[in-house]
């Protein structure tokens, strides 16, 4: 469904549940990673690109005037709510905690959104690694945008959504997710340097080639903390091999200090160093489209990922090996796990003309040897966060 469609639709649920047209609306995307997976805490380097799939928030300011936030959603069950005459803290339910984080945020600013009754709609899959929880972050940040007038610089709404994540959701993200939903452009991948935090657009407009998101359908908790163990053993390296993050440290260096660390943390970095190598190495082979060469590497992204990271799971692995065995006769350059791991999406870079037949043999293929059907859609780079209405 297009935005403009997906506006009108959640437009017309919001006028259902609460008698009347919604003031204002405003979407952010979610994104899939071409390359560059758990990069960006080792200020790194990482590949995404928005998706056409959407956070949408509907809004408008309470009829009883009261100074309370009050969130529903098209997708749960229950009602979050945020009493702004207090101190903001995270509290059940759990899904409400992204907003709730926002909001704290923007008050921090001395930004005071006032009351809003509020209804959310996602097409980004739950758990999938197409972080539908950054979309919901970005899409609350540029709905009190509307709401307050404000306009925050695009770079600061991600760190705020950045920090929302951290403290209310309590998951230790990179930057990556809400830098995509913010600052995307329709047409290019957003190369993202995380140490200084500068972005370039990367054109990828070749119209004979698509990128192919496969769900597993299997989905994933992050907060169960297999993600802060990686990310706790990243630094570990770091702070062994003297010095402040992994991007400081090249391959001959690694293995020169392998003594002091353990395999584990050893295995953690060489996938690092060499996934931050990967994706600058993407960059060029993509402004040349050479899609032989960007398929290699996301091949090899995902052999690290699996092997030296072990953040895959057998589902995602089939996906790849599926794609494998087509190969690029039959129209697959390369595929890989994208996102934390532990379940979610694969992507997979492959020639336009062949999309459909790639995705019934892979569809056929994961059903036959898991039992589990995936969900398998086509996007190419779509626009980043937006107000639709207001």
């Amino acid at each position: 469904m297009k935005l403009q469609d997906l506006a009108s639709h959640v437009s017309s649920e919001f006028e259902k549940l609460y008698g009347r047209p919604p003031r204002w609306i405003a979407a952010a995307p979610g994104r899939v990673n071409i390359i560059g997976e758990h990069t960006d805490y080792n200020d790194g380097f990482v590949l995404p690109m928005a998706i056409e799939y959407y956070s949408v928030m509907a809004a408008d300011r309470p009829v009883d005037g009261r100074e309370v936030i009050t969130l529903r959603s098209t997708l749960e069950a229950e009602v979050a709510t945020i009493d702004l005459t207090r101190p903001v803290r995270p509290a059940a339910p759990k899904w409400g905690n992204y907003p709730r984080g926002v909001v704290a945020g923007f008050q921090e600013r001395g930004i005071q959104p006032g009351g809003l009754d509020v209804l959310l709609h996602s097409t980004v899959p739950l758990g999938s690694g197409l972080s539908s929880s950054a979309a919901l972050e970005v899409c609350t940040a540029t709905l009190l945008e509307a709401v307050t007038g404000t306009t925050l610089d695009p770079v600061e709404k991600a760190l705020l959504c950045q920090k929302a994540e951290h403290d209310f959701a309590g998951v230790p993200c990179g930057i990556m997710d809400q830098f995509i939903s913010a600052l995307g452009r329709e047409g290019h991948l957003l190369l993202l340097d995380c140490r200084p935090r500068t972005t370039e657009l990367v054109p990828m407009s070749d119209p004979s080639v698509a990128l192919l998101i496969i769900n597993t359908n299997v989905k994933h908790e992050l907060s169960g903390g297999e993600y802060a163990e990686r990310r706790a053993q990243c630094e570990e390296a770091a702070r062994n091999l003297g010095v402040e993050s992994l991007r400081d440290v090249t391959a001959v260096q690694l293995e020169a200090g392998k003594s002091k660390i353990s395999e584990t943390v050893y295995r953690r970095a060489r996938h690092v160093i060499g996934e931050i190598g990967r994706t600058v190495d993407a960059v060029g082979s993509v402004r040349q489209s050479d899609w032989p060469a960007v398929g290699q590497l996301m091949y090899a992204s995902h052999a690290a990922l699996r092997d030296d990271y072990e953040v895959s799971c057998e589902e995602l692995d089939v996906v790849v090996e599926i794609a494998e065995a087509i190969g690029e006769r039959g129209g697959v350059y390369g595929c890989r796990m994208t996102g934390g791991g532990f379940g979610g999406c694969c992507v997979a870079l492959v020639k336009a003309s062949a999309v459909e037949d790639i995705s019934k043999k892979i569809a056929a293929d994961y059903k036959a040897r898991t039992g589990i059907a995936a969900t398998i859609f086509a996007s190419r780079p779509a626009a980043g966060a937006t107000v639709v209405k207001g």
